[in-house]
């Protein structure tokens, strides 16, 4: 039986990355916020209390705690709010967080909205020693799946209803994933059941219910393949406990036997050539300062790009999406910039992206993270020099 939350909904105005800006103070939306929060988040009473990861997701302007048991499961409806809290060495004292809020492809203005405005709240609540990450679905960071041994993204949410992985599909539809792997991490996405989701070089699944088919393209790696067992036979588990039926699974190497019965189930004769990518631009870091000082908002290349550089007046955006193993703009925020450098500095971070390529790529969809001055990461000082 499918898990669904409540009727299906009328959906809000979807949320779009490539052209919306999700900077609240002094917005409607933030009125919204705050009359349904009243004047506190009880969420956050137990927030970052211990060492571990803690996840809520948002709901009719307010955050609801995410079940333990549905870490690692986000649906692309919903937007979320991540926090992990560490200890920088196991002798030290003094908690640290890393706080991310997540935005769903599919998941409306207002909840994208809400998520930026109660991440900065639960900043607040801490101290503002929290670094924060902007993250789009599809384009998460390295950090952000970390917390997670299996990361499965999924279609659904709460104003659309959704369904657990191990629920079967409802009349007779199909569920295509898509399944790559990071070291011993596995990586699931829900993709549209149709011939353009499949690329080269990734592993597959096919869920008909009562049968499921995996294929394995050529480019596919060895632990690809061997994720992606694992996870057809969580899925066969738990269905067949929940059902007690038997699930017939099948294997398909492209090119081997069988393999053109998987393609046409899913509208294709064969895997389809990928395009060769453009390639990406290699570039050093560039810093920006931007500052109110003089009365109105500068924002303007400095040099070096170097920490001596960084003035604790100000704050300054540090371009570093070049990195292809952390591509990120970090947006510093110094002890005493003012309180129109804080409350915009991240809407200038999301500006600059909008209006940047890298390789002929769009790159809005680029991680924001944003630090307050004397909780640098090492990835942010590493593209300083240091």
């Amino acid at each position: 039986m499918s898990d669904v939350e409540g009727p299906l909904l009328t959906r809000p105005t979807k949320y779009n990355i490539e052209d919306s800006n999700i900077a609240l103070l002094g917005s409607d939306l933030e009125k919204k916020v705050r009359e349904h929060a009243g004047d506190k988040e009880t969420a956050w009473d137990s927030a970052g209390q211990t060492v571990g990861t803690q996840i809520w997701r948002i709901e009719k302007f307010g955050v609801v705690e995410w079940p333990k048991e549905r870490y690692g499961s986000f649906y692309d409806g919903d937007c979320y709010i991540v926090l992990h809290t560490y200890k920088k060495t196991p002798e030290a004292e003094e908690l640290s967080y890393d706080l991310h809020f997540w935005i769903g492809g599919e998941s409306s203005q207002d909840e994208a909205g809400t998520a930026a405005y109660k991440t900065v709240e639960l900043d607040d609540h801490l101290n503002e020693k929290p670094v924060q990450y902007r993250e789009i679905q599809g384009f998460e960071s390295s950090k952000f799946l970390s917390y997670f041994p299996h990361f499965v993204s999924l279609h659904g949410g709460i104003s659309t209803g959704f369904h657990h992985v191990s629920s079967p599909p409802p009349d007779n539809a199909h569920k295509f994933y898509r399944v790559t792997a990071t070291g011993t991490r596995l990586i699931v996405r829900e993709v549209p059941a149709e011939g353009a989701s499949l690329v080269p070089g990734d592993a597959y699944i096919l869920d008909m219910g009562t049968k499921v088919w995996q294929f394995n393209s050529k480019g596919s790696v060895g632990k690809e393949r061997f994720k992606a067992a694992e996870f057809v036979q969580t899925l066969v588990n738990e269905r067949g406990s929940i059902s007690g039926g038997a699930v017939d699974v099948t294997v398909y190497d492209e090119g081997g036997h069988g393999a053109g019965i998987f393609l046409s189930e899913i509208g294709l004769e064969s895997v389809p050539i990928t395009p060769t990518a453009e390639g990406k631009e290699t570039k050093p870091p560039a810093l920006f300062r931007l500052s109110d000082a003089s009365g109105k908002v500068t924002f303007e290349s400095v040099e070096p790009t170097a920490r001596s550089t960084l003035s604790p007046s100000d704050a300054f955006l540090l371009d570093d999406i070049a990195n292809e193993t952390a591509s990120a703009v970090y947006v510093w925020i110094g002890s005493g910039a003012s309180l129109t450098e804080r409350r915009i500095a991240v809407q200038y971070g999301q500006a600059y992206l909008y209006s940047h390529e890298n390789g002929g790529r769009k790159l809005y969809a680029t991680s924001i993270v944003k630090i307050r001055e004397g909780h640098e990461p090492e990835a942010f000082l590493r593209a300083l020099g240091e």
